[in-house]
């Protein structure tokens, strides 16, 4: 006989009635002896044979759960049930479904379920469903349901799932994850979907773009370069200006000629964090069918320290003919980025364009893995930024980008420099940026043509402390923020 777990969130100090029937969480709380009543969020307590022959988890959303709707108030929900998710999860293969009670929040409960249930692993035994040999997917070890059907909780598992095959993207390691084999799990995963053309390039068409930054990082491996372009024309005149993203994707980094440690270097199969994130965010704005035009642009390449790979002191030019001297061969995600943003800055005239990268670990050591850097020359953009990552929990901080940190990346033999030092790294890798983006800078009196925030992610691409609702490793991270950021332009254009 299978088995239900009802995962009911509860407020220790006002312990009222649940949406899931036959679930009387005061009663059950009620039972509990004052030793084993912990008000700390997430703290979980399971009562076998109830209801029937199921399993109930009760979880604490602590000793001041706000009264108020807010963003405070949803973390909370987040965090208790994705706690609740953890604890039963492991209960065995008779626990069937688990069904959440969503009265308090249905997007944040369907966020926090889908992301505690996802466990990357590829052992065989038991069948994992990340196994990438065309075998017989590994069944779900059990569903999630919500307590009442709404569109929101619908909305939560979209943004969940999409953060999810971005995790994917990144934990699979590089000798799964190439550059073909990353365009290839994307277009699987588009599959269906309405307004999106996927198109990808390859080397000889970067080639005859002037693509020289792009391809000066991949000549150190026999991996094929790829480009690859998604479109998504959800507006209502697919000439209506699009909104931008670039996403950095170095599938793995070994640093090149200079070559990073071995110890922690297979960490480097998640350098393309950016792509994955970018290509997961669209994905979700896809599946919620958003009236708004879209195009995402990730190049992906292997950094090798082959016999042909780039060399320090090398100076290659890149596609907007800006000299650059490629003082550090570890420095390679700016070059493939250069050409990149060049490029949909100039064919897409986007009317904002927004690029994600594990890009620094300056910004690991500045933020650790709480915030992502944002470095933009738009007030308004990082308002936005900011408040759709406070709304989910996936937050950003602001950081200087600044024409005095110039000099660290402009005083070479070249008009750039690919690296400016140790000191303020992030920042000066950000600079670099800058330069590549058409429209950024106004011109003849007028205003800029694209609004620009660079996403540096070195820090949030990987947990090493779990959180309640997601456990160590790739995080997948802004995906979340990213979808709410492209829902808030739709107020924008009411």
């Amino acid at each position: 006989m299978s088995t239900k777990a009802y995962i009911v969130p509860i407020d220790p100090q006002n312990p009222t009635s649940s949406a899931v029937p036959t679930v009387d969480p005061a009663v059950l709380w009620s039972k509990l002896p004052p030793s084993q009543k912990p008000a700390k969020v997430g703290s979980s307590h399971l009562f076998y044979g109830v209801p029937g022959n199921n399993v109930t988890a009760l979880v604490s959303l602590g000793e001041a759960f706000p009264d108020k709707k807010g963003n405070a108030r949803r973390e909370v929900v987040r965090k208790a049930v994705g706690s609740g998710v953890k604890s039963v999860k492991t209960l065995g293969e008779g626990v069937s479904e688990a069904v959440i009670d969503v009265s308090l929040d249905p997007h944040a409960s369907a966020v926090a379920a889908h992301l505690a249930l996802y466990d990357f692993t590829l052992k065989t035994s038991p069948p994992s469903a990340f196994d990438p040999r065309p075998t017989k997917p590994a069944p779900e070890k059990f569903n999630l349901t919500a307590s009442a059907a709404s569109a929101e909780w619908d909305r939560g598992v979209i943004y969940a799932k999409a953060q999810n095959f971005a995790r994917t993207l990144m934990e699979l390691p590089a000798n799964i994850v190439t550059p073909t084999a990353f365009t290839e799990r994307v277009r699987a995963e588009f599959e269906g979907l309405d307004n999106v053309e996927i198109i990808v390039h390859d080397e000889a068409w970067a080639a005859e773009k002037g693509m020289r930054t792009f391809l000066s990082v991949t000549k150190g491996t026999d991996e094929p370069a790829k480009f690859l372009e998604i479109h998504y024309k959800g507006a209502p005149s697919p000439n209506v200006q699009p909104l931008a993203f670039v996403g950095k994707g170095i599938t793995f980094d070994s640093g090149g000629i200079s070559l990073k440690p071995s110890s922690g270097m297979k960490l480097m199969r998640g350098d393309m964090g950016g792509a994955a994130t970018v290509v997961s965010s669209i994905l979700a704005i896809a599946q919620l069918k958003l009236p708004i035009n879209v195009v995402g642009v990730t190049p992906l390449c292997e950094n090798m320290p082959g016999p042909s790979a780039n060399k320090p002191g090398d100076i290659v030019y890149a596609m907007n003919g800006k000299s650059v001297e490629i003082d550090n061969t570890d420095a390679e995600g700016r070059l493939i980025l250069a050409d990149a943003l060049y490029y949909a800055s100039t064919e897409f005239k986007p009317h904002t364009l927004i690029d994600v990268a594990t890009l620094t670990g300056a910004m690991d050591v500045a933020l650790g893995e709480v915030y992502s850097g944002v470095f933009t020359t738009s007030d308004k953009l990082w308002e936005k930024l900011s408040a759709a990552g406070e709304v989910e929990y996936d937050r950003f901080w602001r950081m200087p980008l600044d024409e005095d940190y110039g000099p660290q990346i402009y005083s070479s033999n070249a008009d750039l420099c690919n690296t400016g030092g140790k000191p303020a790294g992030s920042c000066t890798a950000a600079l670099f940026l800058k330069s590549f983006v058409d429209g950024i800078e106004p011109k003849d009196g007028s205003e800029p043509t694209v609004q620009w925030a660079h996403l540096d992610i070195a820090g949030t691409m990987e947990f090493t402390r779990p959180i309640p609702y997601q456990g160590k490793g790739m995080t997948g991270r802004p995906v979340r923020a990213l979808v709410k950021y492209a829902r808030r332009l739709l107020a924008d254009q009411a």
